[in-house]
């Protein structure tokens, strides 16, 4: 980075941060075609590989499902990039590159890229739907339920359900059909018809070349463990303990992107699988920047190292984490917040009395 460029104070103002990093936006062709073979080859090759062990005994190709689940992660990351337009300059060649990903991500493009970007433009705001992200509801929200809809919302954070069940049924079935995208024309329907279409052929062919069980035993674990590794990406990038949370008044995009997303600060080998995601409030506050190219951000602004910083420790102490306390500020867990609760009726008491 040029050393003559002004020093921004990003904590008084993101908006002046986000001009700043504008000189990142701009991919580079020769390394985001190394990206996407660096990801595409290996993958391949792993799925063969475990196709071929499959006659030597099941369990030894199991071994290697686990780096063939981090290359199909890295390979939804890209296509992440691609709905931002930040992994090609040009627009056409992101969506069919998203596209094509697509069919292997088990994701609609165009459908996800419509819905992530409502989750960049709500993300962190109280007040709007929460299209694209994690459930979360506040304490006062939480309380003011019926009790089943508390247990039904206790069953959803339960970690085998967000972390085990959730991941299978959003990219097994619920990305199947638009649900709930109804209003937004016929793009949502073509999206996912086309994207079904193209994983039929694609499922249909493997089928015919390897065989039915041969195909599931290789390729369910590999998309079952991406699946809940994505989900779990995805939930720590806003679920941590000081995100931020503000209701429409309060709330602007550029304060919420920088302070409501983490930096989850990974050990090498899982950010490169990753594609530096982990720096999700760069991300966040500007999405138009490659992924490979957000560490760039973090040499040049140092300061930015440690804004929602978040270890692989603390961030499994995060699944805890359950509700936004608006008193508190915080994210609290369903024992924390019924704590507060009964010291306030406690403390009522006594001033009654």
């Amino acid at each position: 980075m040029d050393s003559t460029a002004p020093t921004v104070d990003i904590t008084a103002e993101p908006r002046a941060l986000k001009r700043a990093l504008g000189e990142y936006r701009t991919p580079r062709l020769a390394r985001s075609i190394g990206e996407l073979l660096a990801t595409v080859i290996p993958l391949a090759t792993l799925w063969l590989l475990i196709w071929g062990t499959l006659s030597a005994g099941y369990w030894a190709g199991l071994l290697f499902t686990v780096p063939a689940a981090g290359f199909l992660v890295r390979l939804f990351m890209i296509q992440h990039d691609c709905s931002h337009g930040s992994f090609f300059r040009s627009r056409r060649a992101n969506d069919w590159l998203g596209r094509a990903i697509g069919v292997l991500t088990l994701t609609p493009h165009d459908l996800w890229r419509h819905s992530h970007a409502l989750h960049h433009a709500s993300s962190g705001n109280l007040d709007r739907p929460r299209v694209g992200s994690i459930d979360t509801l506040t304490v006062r929200e939480f309380r003011n339920l019926p009790r089943a809809r508390q247990r039904l919302y206790r069953l959803y954070r339960h970690p085998l359900v967000l972390f085990g069940i959730g991941p299978t049924y959003l990219f097994l079935l619920d990305h199947r059909l638009p649900v709930g995208f109804m209003r937004a024309g016929w793009m949502p329907w073509l999206s996912t018809m086309g994207t079904n279409a193209a994983i039929a052929l694609l499922v249909t062919t493997m089928i015919w070349l390897v065989g039915l069980v041969p195909f599931l035993l290789v390729q369910l674990p590999i998309t079952l463990l991406a699946s809940s590794i994505g989900v779990w990406l995805f939930y720590v990038q806003h679920q941590f303990e000081d995100t931020l949370w503000e209701h429409d008044e309060e709330w602007t995009f550029h304060e919420t992107a920088l302070h409501g997303s983490s930096h989850y600060d990974l050990p090498a080998p899982l950010r490169w699988f990753t594609a530096n995601i982990g720096i999700h409030h760069v991300h966040h506050l500007c999405s138009r920047i490659p992924s490979y190219r957000l560490p760039e951000v973090l040499r040049d602004h140092p300061e930015l190292h440690h804004i929602g910083h978040l270890n692989l420790r603390q961030s499994l102490a995060s699944v805890r984490l359950v509700l936004w306390d608006e008193e508190q500020r915080c994210m609290v867990s369903f024992a924390e917040a019924q704590r507060v609760e009964k010291v306030g009726v406690e403390g009522a008491a006594v001033a009654h009395l």
